[in-house]
């Protein structure tokens, strides 16, 4: 047997050993344990959004179980105080555990270069717990201010420092200064009173940036109401003040929150670990080409703790996400085939493709592409890349749960506007105004399917007839002839007379794929809604229906039964509200073929856009209400449901 033991469960640990539990699915004499002090996994990158109230805390996290459930992880809560590399055995608060292989992904600290003060009084951004705190803190000083009689000590509590002007510094200052009129609002205190101040002593905020983003992003702080003090030295922190120094002359300003985000070094186990094993700054560990310790082959590092320098650089990879799963992905990969014995090892290559800032939640900087090509994006597609990549983590992470989770979080439930797409997209409308529209919806179809009954759909193969006088209908349109009398079945009623056929609106052919084709009945100027016909003309579509379905009795009226049972079942489901997202689904679907092969009145388009408002309705005033919360509870005990991660919490 081969034990694996990963210490942290960050977005080092959490990829190689999902990437290890994959590789060795098939192998029983391979163990893989991931201890973390936490029970869950932490999105480090977002936590200014939960200590400024711009998302939920759930946010932010992920629970190992789900993470890793129906794979051969074992998920260890624990805090590690030391590693043993001598007898290979990790020592943790209740118990220790022997490794063949080890992987150090425990992540890092705030570092505080010194400053007195800084590390008893003042506010960190590193942890959920942190995001969690400072939220409350943010929170409670509004609400006390509101009540503060004595205008200095109001101020005092509406005084906030940020001290770092780095990715993390930057993109708290500016979810927070997004989140003060906000509060000022709700409060009832003037914008006036509220201080929000960005210190460090760089030159420029977010150095990483090139020059011109730097300017923009500066420029983006300052006109949300934030003091920027550069080439500011901090030089004490205390209960309720921060002394600075700028250009040689000290000043100390009244503040009871001062947030402290102005560097990382490595954890404590690391640091630990740093003593024994080859360091460098900050207690990073030095590796090899394949993310082995220089000092020890069976010791793997990983993201934040890695100190390694590729071929080429001047500098050590860098402390970011990238970094974090581009080192897991090359140490999983080392590990199988050292322990497999297949393949061979893989040196680490990196290639980072830029950094983004957000300032808020509305905008945002980035520089990306590839090391010979760089490019900057404007502040739209800066965040619309940050949300893609978020998603592509979360893709690897938990799939489609955390995926739905992530847009709920920030977009279809976000307040206040507070996206890059403003409040566009959140649900502001209640539900329950959407019943009598499930309802009628509902009864349409069940209208629908027992008309269908009456003209003989159940008894007489009608579908030759109903496509036939259709594609004769637009075809005399479109050639330029008339039809008299032609028996037209678009839409979803069929049998309509039309008497003349007036006008082609557009006939477009999309590279041979299908053909959009929209007309009206009438002349133009005398058409009404139900006039106007559009419908999708598909030539695979086509060839179906007339090789399939069209020569044999039978297959039409198979398939009449088919649309008239499905109708009236929708109708059922919708007036009853039972299943409302699959008959809304399949509402849409049924329209769509309808649109496919006779065509569809615009008078009747109003179904499609009534389906697609449907989707997530059922549970008011409906069945919904009673099975969905008792058929996902189901649904979610399926090993391979949870294994593929296809449910939301």
């Amino acid at each position: 047997m081969k034990n694996i033991i990963i210490i942290g469960a960050g977005y080092s640990g959490v990829l190689i050993a999902k990437g290890l539990a994959k590789r060795f699915k098939k192998d029983p004499n391979v163990s893989i344990t991931i201890i973390d002090k936490n029970p869950f996994h932490t999105m480090l990158t977002e936590l200014h959004e939960v200590a400024a109230g711009r998302v939920e805390e759930e946010s932010i996290r992920m629970s190992l179980r789900q993470i890793f459930d129906g794979r051969r992880v074992n998920v260890v809560t624990d805090t590690v105080e030391s590693v043993h590399f001598t007898n290979k055995t990790v020592i943790c608060n209740k118990n220790s555990y022997s490794y063949d292989y080890i992987v150090i992904a425990a992540g890092s600290k705030p570092t505080y270069f010194g400053v007195p003060g800084a590390d008893k009084y003042a506010y960190t951004l590193w942890s959920y717990d942190d995001a969690i705190k400072l939220r409350d803190k943010i929170t409670n000083c509004f609400r006390l201010a509101s009540s503060e009689s004595d205008l200095d000590k109001k101020k005092k509590l509406l005084t906030f420092y940020v001290v770092g002007a780095g990715f993390t510094g930057v993109e708290m200052v500016g979810e927070l200064a997004e989140f003060v009129p906000i509060s000022c609002d709700k409060y009832e205190i003037p914008r006036e009173l509220v201080t929000i101040c960005n210190v460090d002593f760089l030159d420029r905020v977010v150095p990483t940036l090139p020059e011109k983003l730097s300017a923009k992003v500066l420029r983006r702080l300052i006109k949300m109401g934030v003091t920027v003090k550069l080439k500011t030295k901090v030089v004490e922190i205390g209960e309720d003040f921060i002394e600075v120094e700028h250009e040689g002359e000290q000043i100390r300003r009244e503040s009871s929150t001062i947030i402290w985000v102005a560097g990382i070094e490595s954890s404590e186990i690391t640091n630990k670990v740093s003593k024994e094993i080859p360091t460098s700054n900050r207690g990073r560990l030095l590796s090899d080409k394949y993310l082995r310790s220089t000092q020890d082959e069976s010791v793997y590092i990983v993201g934040d703790n890695l100190c390694f320098t590729p071929e080429g650089e001047k500098m050590p990879v860098p402390q970011m996400v990238e970094n974090c799963e581009q080192s897991a992905h090359t140490a999983a990969h080392n590990i199988y085939s050292t322990i497999s014995g297949k393949g061979e090892l893989e040196e680490y290559k990196p290639k980072f493709h830029g950094v983004m800032v957000s300032v808020g939640g509305r905008y945002g900087s980035a520089r990306v592409g590839t090391s010979k090509h760089m490019f900057n994006l404007p502040s739209f597609l800066a965040m619309f890349t940050k949300h893609f990549i978020n998603i592509v983590y979360f893709i690897q992470v938990l799939g489609w749960n955390k995926i739905a989770s992530y847009i709920k979080h920030e977009f279809f439930t976000i307040r206040n506007k507070r996206s890059f797409v403003g409040g566009h997209f959140s649900n502001r409308t209640p539900s329950f105004l959407l019943v009598l529209l499930r309802m009628w919806l509902g009864a349409v179809w069940i209208f629908e399917g027992v008309m269908k009954i009456v003209e003989g759909w159940l008894k007489t193969p009608m579908l030759e007839g109903f496509f036939g006088g259709a594609n004769s209908w637009f075809n005399s349109i479109i050639n330029g002839t008339t039809s008299d009398a032609v028996t037209s079945a678009t839409g979803s009623t069929g049998g309509e007379v039309v008497e003349k056929v007036e006008t082609l609106i557009f006939n477009l052919d999309f590279l041979g794929l299908f053909k959009a084709i929209f007309v009206s009945g009438a002349e133009l100027a005398k058409s009404t809604v139900a006039d106007f016909a559009f419908k999708l003309d598909i030539p695979l579509m086509n060839w179906f229906i007339d090789k399939i379905i069209l020569p044999n009795d039978w297959v039409q009226l198979a398939m009449q039964i088919f649309i008239v049972v499905s109708e009236i079942l929708i109708g059922l489901s919708l007036l009853g509200g039972l299943f409302t997202t699959p008959s809304s689904t399949f509402s849409i679907v049924l329209l769509f073929m309808f649109t496919c092969t006779t065509g569809l009145y615009l008078s009747s388009f109003w179904m499609i856009f009534a389906a697609i408002a449907l989707l997530f309705s059922g549970r008011v005033f409906g069945f919904d209400y009673y099975t969905t919360p008792w058929l996902k509870k189901g649904w979610k005990k399926i090993r391979w449901v949870r294994r593929s991660y296809l449910y939301h919490d």
